[in-house]
C-alpha cells in the first residue's frame, strides 16, 4: 500500500496522515510500554518524524525511558488511545505509531521484539522473530531458550 497512510484514535477525535512508507515495525516489552498497553507489549510501526501529521487535540507526556532517551508519548485526551511515542533526545529517530491506530493495521508486521528481558514470564513471545534484551541493537535475549 502506498503512502499516504491514515489512522485515528478510538473515538475519532484525533486523525493522522503519514506521507511515507514504514521503516519497520516491532513489539516493545519495556516497562513503560507495558504500562500504556495495560500489561502487554506495544506494537509500533516506524515512520520518519516529518512525515506524520496529526489533526485534533493530542495530549502528550514526557519521560526518560529505560534507554535513557527523552521520549514523548501522544494520546487522545478524550478516549485515551495511545497514538505514538517519539524520541526527543537524541533527535532523528523515527516516530513509533501504534499499529492498532492505523486504518490498515496489516501494513507491516512486527519484525523484532525489543526489551524482552523486561517482559513477564507469561508473555507470548514469537519464537520466529529476533528477540533483543533491550532496545534495537542490544544483545540478543537468551530468555526462554531463545539463542
Amino acid at each position: 500500500m502506498a503512502a499516504p497512510h491514515k489512522g485515528q484514535c478510538f473515538c475519532g477525535a484525533v486523525t493522522f496522515e503519514i506521507a511515507a512508507e514504514p521503516e519497520g515495525a516491532r513489539m516493545c516489552w519495556c516497562r513503560d510500554c507495558q504500562y500504556i498497553a495495560s500489561g502487554s507489549a506495544t506494537v509500533n510501526v516506524l515512520f520518519p518524524h516529518r512525515a506524520v501529521q496529526f489533526s485534533g487535540e493530542v495530549a502528550t507526556i514526557g519521560r526518560i525511558a529505560d534507554s535513557g532517551n527523552e521520549v514523548e508519548r501522544g494520546f487522545c485526551p478524550k478516549c485515551g488511545s495511545q497514538l505514538y511515542s517519539r524520541t526527543i533526545t537524541p533527535p532523528g529517530m523515527p516516530d513509533r505509531i501504534r499499529a492498532g491506530t492505523l486504518d490498515n493495521p496489516e501494513l507491516v508486521a512486527p519484525e523484532a521484539l525489543i526489551w524482552v528481558d523486561s517482559a513477564p514470564s507469561w508473555a507470548p513471545l514469537d519464537p520466529a522473530l529476533p528477540w533483543y534484551s533491550q532496545g534495537p541493537g542490544s544483545a540478543m535475549s537468551k530468555r526462554k531458550g531463545k539463542s
